[in-house]
């Protein structure tokens, strides 16, 4: 109960252990404990799914879809409606959770209760879409091309902004008729799963058409190699998408790959200081640098360089760190403790090759400081490699054609930002750098549910979410003619 003495809408006997098949049920790969990184307390428990349990889920779902895709439009409306509605009824206990499970503050947390049930209003929008295309056809003869359901779609979320990086996918899918088999990391099952489970059962999504499976790389590798499961899509790593995409391909899956890279905040000399500090300060630090388009790479213009960098340091050693949920912290803990030892790992061997550390570079567990690193050129780790983690690193350059080499100098990038305000100068290094989303006069952390995101090289397969995106990856195509009756053919 919580302190008005109601039953929380999360109450762990409803989903302590389990599953979800439209019932809570016992997963065959057993139960996992659920860790709180900033203390270390147990949360609860979740179902540990196994490749048998996905195999189950994979039949089950294609069996519900039909019906699914069948139902009126405005019944399943409704439905995404009334689930939109109870995320925000139950915002708060559910932002707890988010910041406990995560490790983020607690505005962080508020953030991805927000910007779900977006995302469930817009999958709510979308059934009343035009859903294709009238084409050109003989008189008395109609002949179309229509926007039809993949059959079941595999969805697999990492851990950071585990609630919206798995509704993201899960409410598009649902709403163009598919049904889903969704694997949240283990790390944030119940951000990133129970919640969802909860929400949609309340709001009468029918049994069998959602299935959320936590479960470890056995049960994400027999989702991607299923025949059942007609498209996986995966927001993650660059190596784990690799695979990813190398078992979906031996069934011919679609695919949709949002991974990681190296994205670049580029500050021209014309800039304000104080601002450009500040975008570099919430690109780089946000969610302690746990998101995939955090600002990796910080290029500043030789000529306000040290006058971004004096900023940036006084705001790097005033920023607390600490137990988000205390209220009074900027900054939470690292995930887990390998991310902390592959962090402090780049930051010490680039510090080996010649980068200057100027803030944090230390830890207290979890916790780790906000770093400054300056003097940073292509070849140290910190350029080279996806940090997560709050480590603002600092390469100087001279001219715009300098920052357009520094910022393109990767296999992958999702975002890019640049600030100055000379639009014309911007604009020609935007026009420059391959990115998935660019932002003239912003840093790089930035999402909305109506605009198509996806990475570019490295940092995805082409693929987007987001807005008329949705459309492309969650259905696919199909012509249709119709004739008053049958021609008679010469053979």
């Amino acid at each position: 109960m919580d302190a008005s003495g109601t039953i929380a809408f999360l109450h762990d006997s409803t989903w302590h252990g389990k599953v979800f098949d439209g019932d809570w049920i016992a997963a065959h790969g057993g139960s996992q404990p659920i860790i709180e990184p900033a203390t270390g307390d147990t949360l609860g428990a979740t179902g540990l799914a196994d490749a048998h349990d996905v195999a189950r889920a994979a039949l089950a779902a294609r069996a519900a879809q039909r019906g699914w895709a069948a139902m009126d439009y405005k019944q399943r409306a409704q439905i995404f409606r009334k689930a939109a509605a109870l995320l925000e009824q139950h915002g708060d206990e559910l932002a707890a959770w988010i910041a406990r499970e995560t490790g983020g503050i607690l505005p962080k947390a508020q953030l991805e209760v927000r910007e779900a049930t977006a995302h469930l209003h817009e999958a709510a929008a979308m059934l009343t879409q035009p859903q294709g295309q009238l084409l050109a056809a003989p008189h008395g003869q109609f002949s179309m091309a229509r926007r039809v359901p993949h059959g079941v779609v595999g969805v697999i979320s990492p851990f950071n902004f585990p609630l919206i990086l798995s509704i993201r996918s899960i409410a598009p899918a649902l709403a163009m008729g598919n049904a889903v088999v969704h694997k949240p990391d283990l790390q944030t099952p119940v951000t990133g799963g129970v919640i969802i489970a909860r929400i949609f059962e309340a709001a009468g999504l029918p049994k069998g058409v959602l299935h959320v499976l936590p479960g470890g790389a056995d049960a994400g590798e027999a989702l991607c190699s299923h025949p059942a499961i007609a498209m996986v899509s995966f927001t993650g790593s660059t190596a784990v998408g690799r695979r990813v995409a190398e078992l979906a391909g031996r069934t011919l899956k679609k695919v949709s790959l949002e991974l990681g890279g190296k994205n670049s905040l580029v500050i021209l000399d014309d800039a304000d200081p104080d601002i450009a500090a500040a975008n570099v300060a919430w690109g780089a630090y946000l969610h302690q640098g746990q998101i995939c388009m955090a600002s990796g790479r910080i290029l500043l213009q030789r000529g306000i360089a040290a006058a971004v960098t004096e900023r940036l340091l006084a705001k790097a050693s005033t920023l607390p760190v600490g137990d988000p949920m205390s209220g009074t912290v900027a900054l939470g803990p690292l995930i887990n403790g390998r991310q902390v030892e592959r962090l402090h790992g780049i930051v010490q061997d680039s510090i080996a090759a010649g980068a200057r550390l100027l803030a944090g570079g230390r830890h207290d567990g979890r916790f780790y400081q906000p770093t400054v690193l300056d003097g940073v050129t292509p070849g140290m780790r910190c350029f080279e490699e996806e940090l997560f983690g709050p480590v603002a690193s600092i390469t100087v350059f001279d001219s715009d054609a300098d920052a357009i080499a520094l910022a393109s100098d990767t296999e992958g990038c999702l975002a890019l930002g640049v600030i100055s305000p000379s639009l014309a100068r911007a604009m020609h290094i935007v026009n420059h750098v391959p990115c998935g989303h660019a932002h003239v006069n912003d840093q790089t952390v930035l999402a909305e549910v109506h605009a198509p995101f996806g990475g570019s090289g490295t940092s995805g397969n082409g693929g987007r979410h987001g807005g008329p995106a949705d459309w492309d990856e969650f259905s696919q195509w199909q012509w249709l003619t119709i004739k008053s009756e049958a021609p008679r053919y010469p053979f």
